[in-house]
């Protein structure tokens, strides 16, 4: 890495300045997401699996109906997907990773479960319109997406719903934000999480307090080249979500703080579950 570099990727970035690389589409990567969201004991690119089971319980307590339409945006592996079918449902999961997607297409064909995956950005959705009872967007999804993509998201979302349809998802609220930005840390590695060779990592984090926004970056740089990924988080008040919701015409919102077990300052009542339907 050169010295210019570094100084360069030191400073603070304009707010929602992208990256140079997207780490959903990258194989060695996105191997190791899978790999991370499968491990049942760990709370990283998903829940524990205990977490999951008892996060789809609570879904369908919420939603009370049999045999639902289901649509599971961001769905990676199908965790949520599976259980959701094995209770009865009819499920269509959508994600991002052609990775993710490709290992839940041959899990639900060894387990019998007939549920459409679809390798799909879910700013692109394309679903039939008025089919779905239920639509989840679980694990902070919404949170990661820069104020236009949220409008095209539940723009899409309201679309695919039923008269009637529930929309659940869950936030990052804004209770001791400060807390939530990470100190800078390096690795040098030969080979790890972000490149099978060896490669030096740099990572910090940015807080944008007045949007309530942390940028979580990583510069990963292996021989002469230099990739910066970008993870921009979200953290919202009730008021926000409401806000939020609004204009796309999303009424009847409830707030759950207590669907998650106690942990760190990303479970417990730190996160906020959101049950909205159309009007």
């Amino acid at each position: 890495m050169k010295i210019n570099e570094l100084i360069r990727y030191n400073q603070k970035p304009k707010l929602y300045e992208k990256g140079s690389a997207v780490m959903w589409t990258d194989p060695h990567i996105s191997e190791q997401l899978l790999q991370i969201h499968l491990h049942p004991e760990l709370d990283l690119a998903s829940r524990k699996l205990t977490t999951i089971k008892s996060t789809v319980d609570w879904v369908l307590t919420i939603a009370n109906n049999e045999q639902m339409n289901i649509l599971d945006l961001g769905c990676g592996p199908g965790l949520y997907s599976e259980i959701f079918a094995t209770k009865g449902h009819k499920v269509t999961g959508v994600d991002f990773s052609e990775n993710s997607i490709n290992y839940a297409k041959k899990e639900a064909i060894n387990k019998g479960l007939g549920i459409t995956y679809l390798h799909q950005n879910y700013l692109e959705l394309d679903v039939p319109e008025n089919t779905f009872d239920l639509v989840t967007l679980i694990y902070a999804d919404l949170g990661v997406l820069n104020p236009n993509e949220r409008s095209i998201l539940l723009a899409n979302i309201k679309k695919t719903l039923k008269p009637g349809g529930i929309f659940i998802f869950d936030v990052l609220n804004d209770k001791d934000l400060d807390k939530k930005v990470s100190p800078k840390n390096w690795e040098v590695t030969e080979s790890g999480f972000w490149r099978p060779n060896p490669y030096i990592a740099l990572s910090e984090s940015f807080l944008y307090e007045s949007e309530k926004v942390v940028l979580n970056q990583h510069v990963v740089s292996e021989d002469e080249q230099t990739e910066v990924y970008r993870f921009w988080t979200h953290f919202f008040s009730h008021d926000d979500i409401s806000e939020m919701l609004a204009p796309q015409g999303f009424t009847i919102i409830n707030f759950h703080e207590e669907v998650l077990p106690l942990g760190d300052i990303w479970n417990g009542d730190n996160v906020t579950f959101c049950i909205t339907t159309i009007k």
